[in-house]
């Protein structure tokens, strides 16, 4: 009979400790997605950070391409990621775009209530287009805005050139729309097209005047660039928001609290500085991570 006990007692033991290593019968369990660059890495690991310090056990699901995380989303392969507002709209929706951050937030967060993905805690991060300049030449001329530029390039034609990928130097949404939308064009022999890595670069060496962008680049700061204030608000918000599976959310409606933390705090400039502490300084993404959630009392050191 001893013996008998002891084997159950032994089982028990074993099922107690197997339960404990993957989560618990009823544990906590999360997947979430990212893309495959550097913010999207920071994003994924801060958030995996701050679950984990609330009971959650973890699965990260990084380095995907924008439309394959996209589509392990809508196939509950993945619970949640971080997701741009412009890209859900433009590029999964389908839709025109929005000038509006909070009109684009809602209007994707209904579009895509009928996937059954829920949206929430929309952050200051944008990572859209942008048109920067070196800031000191920048302050010489008087630039602070895109505004500024086309009265500039419209007062001095043939002065400034400009760099830019093929793609933004074509599409309606990008250089053509924001000449258009300013009143100005540079001349034809002005825009030097490069590959977007470049872009900047030429900028740095001053073969450029004007560079596309985009607002939460490392190189902005690496080349200490400033980028030109959108006053007539011209390229379409990219902000980044939680969006998650719809069955998971109602499983766990705290990360709602959870991410809020998260979101409340990051904008433009701080993913900007994160980025360059990966990108040109060679941190890794899960110290940079983990360091600023400490400094910002998110999660305990």
């Amino acid at each position: 009979m001893k013996q008998k006990l002891k084997w159950i007692g032994i089982i028990i033991l074993t099922l107690m400790l197997t339960s404990c290593s993957s989560g618990g019968i009823g544990g906590k369990k999360i997947s979430v997605g990212g893309k495959n660059f550097t913010e999207q890495y920071l994003l994924s690991e801060m958030t995996a950070f701050l679950l984990k310090e609330e009971g959650f056990k973890v699965k990260q699901m990084n380095n995907l391409g924008s439309t394959v995380v996209r589509k392990a989303l809508e196939n509950e392969q993945v619970d949640m990621m971080w997701e741009y507002t412009g890209t859900a709209l433009i590029t999964y929706m389908g839709q025109e775009p929005m000038t509006d951050p909070q009109k684009t937030f809602q209007k994707v967060k209904k579009l895509d209530a009928k996937n059954g993905i829920h949206w929430m805690n929309m952050s200051s991060v944008n990572n859209t287009y942008a048109l920067a300049m070196n800031k000191v030449q920048a302050k010489q001329l008087g630039i602070e805005s895109i505004s500024d530029l086309a009265e500039y390039i419209n007062d001095h034609p043939g002065e400034l050139a400009m760099a830019s990928d093929a793609e933004f130097a074509n599409r309606a949404d990008g250089l053509p729309g924001v000449e258009e939308k300013y009143g100005f064009k540079f001349g034809s022999g002005q825009i030097k097209q490069m590959d977007l890595g470049l872009t900047q670069r030429a900028l740095n060496n001053r073969q450029v005047d004007v560079s596309v962008a985009f607002e939460t680049d490392a190189t902005i700061v690496d080349y200490d660039l400033v980028t030109l204030k959108d006053d007539k608000k011209f390229f379409p918000p990219y902000r980044a928001a939680v969006s998650i599976n719809r069955e998971v959310y109602k499983k766990y409606p705290e990360i709602k609290d959870i991410t809020a933390k998260l979101a409340s705090k990051l904008d433009s400039d701080i993913m900007r500085e994160l980025n360059y502490k990966v990108d040109i300084e060679g941190n890794s993404v899960s110290v940079v991570a983990h360091d600023w959630l400490v400094e910002n009392d998110l999660i305990k050191e």
